[in-house]
């Protein structure tokens, strides 16, 4: 296949690797899935390159356009795979990191013990200098100091270090200075600015973020820069982009130097896929459901935009959450898109507790060795080995018919690990097991749901993952979600996420005022130097003028709250132009879009309280072409003629166990055709499982549209 130029997504996941190829031309597109490869994602990442140009028989030559998701950055951090860094900070506060937040994610839980910090308190070193918090110098940087701690450095062999002055984020001078030294002394030293990476208030906050940055700064520079030789043997020379957290895509050279903006790469990806799949029917508000092989991921789409939150932490494990207090990890002050993460994926084990109960999660048995049916070594019954016993999945289709899957020694797994130290029998057993994960990720949706103030009736479900159109109709029953959307090739859908986003850069400015004494003059001011930033930034990266945008925002408070909520100033959407000027009547209009969002997010407001204008943001996007989808054909006829056959599938107790459903091809289903409930339809990366009393039908995109009623 010659002459046409083609977009490749890559993401890694933590079970399987997905690719996305696309047609600029003609919208076709092509997928691929390998196993990921943990101990070194790149191999996996080389992998799926492979198999999606082999399989759709494309020229590496023609690739104008690579995106990668990773969770690379994450994981590093998880795992304690992080390599020696230093802390420097003001004098006096060199214990930041040690002191934290002093609070708890469960008041009267005990047993808590919180994380040790990145940097162990004999690597925070200390700097003589002071600001005020208007920026003002108040003691001089002593420069000595900074070539003592250097010479330090030298001598721990610390090759990266995170610099977070008091009120560094009001004025970078003595940051800056203290690079300059520190690079003088050691140019191969990697350094991070707090200044640079989260200007904001809230010195461990801002602290913490900087050491992250610091802390993966050589873990991902060194695998992009391992990825990129990768592509280059392999004759692919299309610039590498690389997904970011706030669902936006930037260079593989400023992931590199800012790494903590791509901690979750690979979740971001599937919220932007699931907007631009229901933007495409229409759809602006919306429910992300993402269900792989390690977790299930749940984010919510409001009016066209991804819900983003700054709420954010990675520890034991990744938890963003907007509103939510948890204090169980390390916080991150970047935008994140809002998702909330459960150990709910198609390789989670399932296990009996000491107390006898049947638990399911957070463990999973990963790519290696994975489910007990995989035939790769796993010996703990999993989800997958779950709706295996159960009849919803085809034992010589799984991956296309590319792995088959071995019933008996899953039903084995269940039996020994599951029923009988229960007391069930290994259909009560595995049913129990899909249920008790079915509860753990209702309870996921309506977090992200309810618990921000948006009712499900009123929302469209998209789910995608290889496991997530198995679970989705059930959870839509339990939640009155009336529609639900499933994506051809759900379980390369993140992949195709990568593919439908654009260049984004964040910028932000503390500067605490109160609303109805702020200077409009001064704040237009500052929105305008954020904007050359970004502007800056996005020449850089060979963005046209015509291409940039620009989207202003304020995050503000009641007077006297420790938190705040983010208001989205008014934009007319127009590439190429900056927001208009902030006069008094959008800022009165600004800060009365705060009571009602505050009221939405907690339940109430308080109009008649004075209102803080605490944090200034820009967003700075570089647009980029977005492949078109593919349309399908009709063949005039509204009953299908793709049904394989068909076989008895367990949906409960209630249905009498057993129900003898058909199982449809969905490669051979036609725009317009309706499938009746209860129904299995399979294709190379997913199934999809329709329950009784629901219907699926088939759109021009080739999208299964599943909603209550029957195929009349």
């Amino acid at each position: 296949m010659t002459g046409n130029q083609f977009h490749l997504g890559i993401d890694v996941g933590g079970t399987f690797t997905d690719a996305v190829l696309i047609c600029e031309e003609t919208g076709r597109i092509n997928t691929a899935k390998v196993p990921s490869t943990p101990a070194d994602p790149s191999i996996g990442f080389m992998a799926a390159v492979a198999r999606a140009l082999e399989k759709s028989g494309v020229d590496a030559g023609a690739i104008s356009h690579l995106v990668h998701g990773t969770t690379v950055a994450t994981n590093s951090l998880i795992e304690g795979k992080t390599p020696k860094t230093a802390f420097v900070t003001t004098d006096g506060f060199g214990d930041m990191l040690e002191i934290a937040r002093q609070v708890r994610p469960s008041l009267y839980d005990v047993h808590f013990e919180k994380l040790r910090p990145l940097v162990p308190r004999d690597l925070c070193y200390e700097v003589p200098e002071r600001l005020d918090a208007a920026g003002g110098v108040l003691r001089p940087l002593e420069e000595d100091a900074v070539r003592e701690i250097a010479a330090a450095l030298r001598m721990r062999d610390v090759r990266s270090v995170a610099v977070c002055l008091l009120h560094g984020y009001a004025n970078p001078a003595h940051e800056e200075r203290v690079a300059e030294i520190l690079r003088e002394e050691d140019p191969e030293l990697l350094i991070s600015l707090s200044s640079s990476v989260c200007p904001e208030f809230r010195e461990y906050f801002r602290a913490s973020t900087c050491v992250i940055n610091a802390c993966i700064v050589p873990v991902v520079a060194r695998y992009l820069a391992g990825i990129e030789e990768g592509l280059g043997r392999a004759g692919l020379d299309a610039a590498l982009l690389v997904m970011q957290s706030n669902g936006g895509v930037l260079t593989a050279e400023q992931a590199a130097s800012k790494p903590v903006f791509m901690v979750e790469s690979g979740p971001a990806a599937g919220v932007v896929s699931a907007n631009f799949i229901a933007g495409q029917l229409g759809h602006a508000d919306l429910i992300s459901f993402d269900m792989g092989g390690t977790t299930a991921k749940a984010g919510l789409v409001l009016d066209g935009r991804p819900r983003v939150t700054k709420e954010y932490e990675v520890g034991a494990q990744a938890q963003p959450g907007q509103g939510m207090t948890r204090a169980a990890g390390y916080p991150i002050r970047t935008p994140v898109i809002d998702l909330v993460e459960v150990g709910a994926g198609g390789g989670s084990l399932a296990w009996v507790d000491a107390g006898g109960g049947l638990r399911v999660g957070p463990r999973s048995a990963g790519a290696d060795p994975g489910p007990i049916c995989y035939g790769k070594g796993g010996t703990e019954p999993t989800i997958t080995d779950a709706n295996l016993v159960l009849g919803r999945l085809n034992p010589d289709y799984f991956l296309g018919g590319e792995m088959a899957l071995d019933v008996d020694a899953a039903a084995a797994g269940i039996r020994e690990r599951c029923a009988e130290p229960l007391g069930l029998d290994p259909i009560e057993a595995a049913y129990g097991i899909i249920e008790i994960a079915n509860a753990t990720m209702i309870n996921a949706l309506r977090l992200v749901t309810v618990r921000r103030g948006n009712d499900p009736r009123e929302l469209t479900m998209v789910a995608f993952g290889g496991a997530g159109p198995l679970h989705a109709n059930r959870l839509c029953m339990e939640m009155g979600i009336p529609a639900l959307v499933i994506p051809p090739s759900p379980g390369t859908a993140s992949a195709l996420g990568l593919l439908v986003t654009d260049l984004r850069h964040e910028f932000s400015r503390t500067r605490v005022v109160a609303a109805d004494a702020a200077d409009t003059g001064r704040i237009q001011a500052l929105f305008e130097t954020m904007e050359e930033d970004g502007r800056r930034t996005l020449r850089r990266e060979g963005v046209a003028q015509e291409d940039m945008e620009f989207r202003r925002g304020i995050e503000m408070r009641y007077a006297g709250q420790s938190s705040e909520v983010a208001v989205t100033l008014p934009h007319d959407g127009t590439a190429g132009e900056a927001d208009a000027g902030l006069d008094t009547a959008a800022l009165a209009k600004a800060v009365r879009r705060f009571h009602v969002e505050h009221e939405r997010a907690y339940g109430h407001g308080y109009p008649e309280q004075p209102v803080e204008l605490v944090n200034f943001t820009v967003t700075a996007i570089g647009r980029i072409a977005r492949p078109r989808l593919p349309r399908i054909d009709s063949n005039g006829k509204g009953v299908p003629d793709g049904q394989r056959g068909r076989r008895p599938v367990f949906f409960s107790g209630e249905d009498g166990g057993f129900v003898e459903t058909a199982i449809y091809d969905r490669a051979r289903l036609r725009a317009g055709h309706l499938v009746a409930g209860p129904a299995i339809i399979e294709e190379v990366d997913s199934t999809t499982l329709v329950h009784a009393g629901y219907r699926a039908a088939v759109d021009e995109f080739g999208n299964l549209l599943i909603s209550p009623g029957d195929a009349s």
